[in-house]
């Protein structure tokens, strides 16, 4: 172990490092445009160290200088500082309908995209893993011609994936099991070189970029739920996810919410379940029930209540357990919301204890769709902006 992992004086080049993040961290997260002596104020920072910083990062393609604004007071007119587009992460995401690639620059911005649907269950990770490659280049391909540095890529999966050795462990609804996810992409010369550095479940990369959507407006501890064929949850505390021991929390779906009959939350809440109980095709888009529930059908009414029901029973353990104010429903059930709500907010009503005194919210997520297209991007570039430097974008 290093002499600066345990505390130890860090070298001059090692602080050189720490302050670059940290400059570009601080103007990455403004709500709006900062100028040098804004960054040396919020970080204690000189302005001279400040400046010089500041020029690396131009230099790298970090960030760009806007047009100077004049000065309230004498003196030389602030050059406001804003994330580049010159560098780009790539979110990639195989679901259970759906194949997708993302770009985005450090401004939020969407350079390009692309999502493809299909039915992948039960299907072969290596025809599925070819197809995201050949989907990969055709959309980051453009985007690289154009000049543009690609930090890196990663692949949001829904399922286990396992932060400490790397395979997605199961994924029951496309039927994959103990898949070396990396090592068949690499065999698709196809990718670029852009494809997965590293993997990560659907549900906690929605949930990161649901956070970045909520952290100017909405409190940062919540309950995230991503609805889809599956159903997976995220738990955020103060702005940032909650893996576990291997990264496996959150899957929500398994949750058993009848003993009796081991009836799990997806086979009464998840999209197939629900189309099924409402006596709809599973190819049916989600509309057609909130179409179908709003003209009256019995049918589809009982299905969505069942929905609702069960899932506030699953929410109220997960409330009851970590103790958040909100929940925030994603996907199917982001589009579902007013039809779940009536018998999803009775359940936490009357099952999360703490509900007389703190009642829990349920919100729609802001995050846009897609969102794990977004977070695996997002996931990309906050470790350019951590370091940098180790990250082979900027020069140390």
């Amino acid at each position: 172990m290093s002499t600066a992992a345990v505390g130890g004086p860090a070298r001059q080049e090692s602080l050189r490092h720490r302050n670059l993040g940290l400059v570009l961290r601080h103007v990455v997260d403004a709500p709006r445009p900062v100028s040098r002596a804004d960054v040396a104020a919020a970080t204690g920072l000189t302005r001279a160290t400040v400046s010089a910083l500041v020029d690396r990062l131009v230099e790298a393609r970090l960030l760009a200088e806007l047009a100077p604004v004049a000065a309230q007071r004498a003196g030389r007119p602030a050059v406001p500082l804003v994330p580049s587009g010159g560098v780009v992460g790539v979110g990639l995401e195989v679901n259970v309908d759906y194949l997708g690639v993302r770009v985005l620059d450090l401004a939020g911005t969407v350079l390009a995209e692309e999502v493809r649907h299909g039915d992948f269950r039960r299907s072969d990770p290596a025809d599925v893993l070819r197809a995201l490659a050949a989907l990969e280049r055709d959309v980051v391909g453009p985007v690289r011609a154009g000049g543009v540095t690609v930090a890196g890529s990663a692949l949001a999966l829904p399922g286990l994936v396992d932060r400490i050795t790397g395979p997605l462990r199961v994924a029951p609804n496309l039927g994959w099991r103990d898949v070396d996810v990396l090592a068949l992409l690499a065999g698709h010369e196809a990718s670029d070189g852009v494809l997965a550095p590293w993997l990560g479940n659907e549900a906690n990369l929605a949930a990161r970029a649901e956070a970045r959507a909520r952290r100017e407006t909405g409190p940062s501890s919540f309950v995230y739920v991503s609805g889809e064929v599956g159903i997976g949850a995220a738990i955020v505390l103060d702005g940032a996810i909650f893996p576990g021991r291997h990264g496996w929390s959150g899957e929500i779906g398994h949750t058993v919410v009848d003993l009796a009959g081991g009836v799990t939350l997806e086979s009464l809440a998840g999209q197939d379940a629900i189309l099924a109980r409402a006596g709809l095709p599973r190819e049916s888009p989600v509309r057609a029930l909130c179409d179908a529930a709003d003209a009256g059908d019995a049918q589809v009414l009982e299905a969505l209540a069942v929905a609702g029901r069960a899932l506030g029973v699953a929410l109220a353990n997960v409330v009851n357990i970590v103790d958040v104010e909100e929940v925030v429903l994603g996907g199917t059930h982001a589009v579902l919301a007013e039809h779940l709500r009536a018998p999803l907010e009775d359940a936490l009503a009357r099952h999360v204890i703490a509900a007389p005194w703190a009642p829990v919210e349920v919100v729609v997520a802001q995050a846009g769709a897609f969102p794990a297209l977004t977070g695996a991007a997002l996931a990309v570039l906050q470790a350019v902006v951590d370091d940098p430097v180790a990250s082979g974008v900027a020069v140390g």
